[in-house]
């Protein structure tokens, strides 16, 4: 498995990235866990994607029981988490409203919650997970300097903010944000054409890139029909599987974005791991761009 450098000398991640947003609906027991887990080290995945909310903010919590059992792979893996997202639910019972919260101190808050739930003593990464229209950048960077003075978060990150939001918390911080999270698929191709990804090019961000697989529906919605028709076609040339071409198209970006998989299924999870090796032809590549666009390369 390749591996992308973020810091130098100081951090990398796994070029495929194991995403754990549906982890509650797997229904693993904690030995279940930590063999799906192990079987990720056997293929080189090695970073693991988080969030406090996922699974109505219960996610978290069956990672770190698994953790609590098999202690040895925390320095095995890169714990990546975010935080930021609040909505009513069991777990939040002063939450009456969806919304968002980037104030410092809610910042350290969650952090602390999450390193609780994963039985950490510090996060690899940490995002804020949306931008937030009340976020001041001098509050959030006052955080994350006392989060890593405390030694509680090694570095930080955003997810789905666009260029002037990046670029905003990056003027008050002194140390560099280590990725954006987008959401970056032949279905929402949006991002390669709006200069995010330009940008994080120029700046040497390498993106963490959500959905490549449309969330599925590539695989069985109408609309996707002439996208579908037309990757398969492509794939039966490289003999690979459909999901393994999507995720090559994703994997072909210059700035090196680095797909999620978001599988509790290991045969999937070694098939669609298998897609690093798959180098598509710049023709191929627009050919899949322009069926998923369904307008002409102009």
């Amino acid at each position: 498995m390749q591996r992308i450098e973020l810091v130098k000398d100081d951090l990398s991640f796994s070029r495929c990235i194991q995403g754990y947003w549906r982890l509650n609906e797997w229904q693993m027991s904690v030995s279940e866990l930590q063999a799906f887990v192990e079987h990720g080290l056997e293929l080189g995945i090695t970073t693991t994607d988080h969030a406090d909310v996922y699974g109505a903010f219960t996610e978290e919590g069956l990672f770190g029981k698994m953790l609590k059992q098999a202690p040895h792979l925390r320095e095995q893996i890169e714990v990546v988490s975010k935080c930021g997202i609040l909505f009513p639910c069991e777990a939040q019972p002063d939450v009456s409203e969806m919304h968002y919260n980037s104030s410092g101190d809610y910042i350290i808050r969650a952090v602390e919650r999450s390193l609780r739930e994963l039985h950490c003593d510090y996060l690899d990464v940490l995002l804020l997970h949306r931008p937030d229209p009340l976020m001041d950048a001098d509050d959030v960077a006052q955080a994350f300097d006392a989060l890593k003075a405390a030694g509680k978060v090694r570095h930080f990150g955003v997810s789905n903010f666009t260029v002037a939001q990046f670029a905003l918390l990056q003027s008050r911080l002194d140390y560099p944000l280590v990725t954006n999270q987008l959401e970056i698929s032949l279905i929402h191709s949006d991002y390669l054409f709006d200069g995010n990804l330009d940008y994080l090019q120029q700046q040497r961000v390498k993106p963490m890139a959500w959905s490549c697989l449309g969330g599925g529906e590539i695989f069985h919605d109408f609309q996707y029909k002439a996208l579908r028709e037309k990757a398969s076609q492509i794939a039966r040339q490289y003999d690979a599987e459909l999901d393994q071409i999507l995720l090559a198209f994703v994997m072909a970006l210059p700035c090196q974005a680095m797909p999620l998989l978001g599988s509790g299924n290991t045969r999937r999870i070694t098939r669609q791991a298998a897609a690093i090796d798959i180098k598509l032809d710049r023709q191929h590549w627009f050919a899949l761009l322009e069926a998923a666009r369904g307008i002409a390369v102009p």
